[in-house]
């Protein structure tokens, strides 16, 4: 009950703060549309036989564009998106560690999973929002654009599916807004959202840069969260099931150590 009226006094402050609405609502969606733009702006590769262009080249040419289809792009921004509730869930857990109201908090009866709980469940619920709306404009884009709509199994498959990522990102905001002051924690995050992009394959694909890139993006679970929600979109549920594991993996280690350095913290600070 008492993480309940936590996540309640949460919610409200997050739904109060308009940034919120451009970044994790506002922002998914423009670039959804600013990059199907762009990609319908660009000239398809042809590539006559004959004329003697390594078939590898070719492949690597494709797959550049490829990743800018609608049914590639959809998936790869929604989980883009989480990285904006890992920004917001971080911010709020510093701003109350800063402003001494946890520091209040911690004189109640409260313990820290029921701060955690308190802390998750907004986010979850804006989360769970942000890729709903997301696949809702990729459809709507995929039948402008292509007419043709996602396959509706597949789609509502893959909603679930983001549970891991979910947790992951907002374990992550946990982490460095215990971490981290208010100052400090949106640089960080800034920082890490750059990285989350260029390592989870968001406007490249990964697999067609080499074995060196591919390997280095395997060792962290971004590749991989983002390789299996295509994959589940797409039908091909061989190839989820390892980024799937890896991501769950990651997504429980990040979660449990978050939730540990936030009771050091709250010991420390009682």
């Amino acid at each position: 009950m008492r993480s309940l009226v936590f996540c309640s006094r949460n919610i409200k402050e997050l739904l109060r703060n308009p940034l919120s609405y451009v970044f994790c609502l506002g922002l998914p969606l423009v670039m959804l549309v600013v990059m199907t733009l762009i990609n319908s702006s660009i000239p398809k590769p042809e590539i006559p036989s004959g004329v003697g262009i390594p078939a590898e080249a070719s492949a690597s040419a494709a797959a550049a564009t490829r990743v800018f289809e609608i049914d590639m792009l959809t998936p790869a921004i929604a989980v883009f998106g989480l990285t904006f509730i890992m920004l917001f869930c971080c911010i709020s857990v510093s701003s109350d560690r800063t402003s001494a109201f946890l520091t209040r908090l911690y004189a109640s009866p409260m313990k820290s999973t029921e701060f955690i709980i308190g802390y998750t469940l907004p986010f979850a619920i804006v989360a769970g929002a942000q890729i709903v709306i997301t696949y809702i404009t990729g459809e709507i884009i995929s039948l402008i654009v292509n007419g043709e709509s996602f396959n509706i199994g597949y789609m509502l498959l893959s909603l679930p599916l983001f549970i891991p990522s979910v947790i992951m990102f907002i374990g992550l905001g946990v982490f460095f807004g215990t971490l981290l002051n208010d100052k400090a924690a949106p640089g960080v995050c800034s920082a890490f959202i750059t990285a989350a992009a260029i390592l989870g394959g968001i406007w490249m694909d990964i697999d067609a840069m080499g074995d060196g890139w591919v390997a280095v993006c395997s060792c962290l679970p971004f590749y991989h969260s983002v390789k299996y929600v295509r994959c589940a979109l797409a039908g091909d549920f061989g190839g989820m099931v390892l980024p799937i594991l890896i991501c769950t993996a990651f997504a429980l280690v990040i979660f449990v150590a978050s939730a540990l350095l936030f009771a050091h913290k709250a010991k420390a600070d009682k």
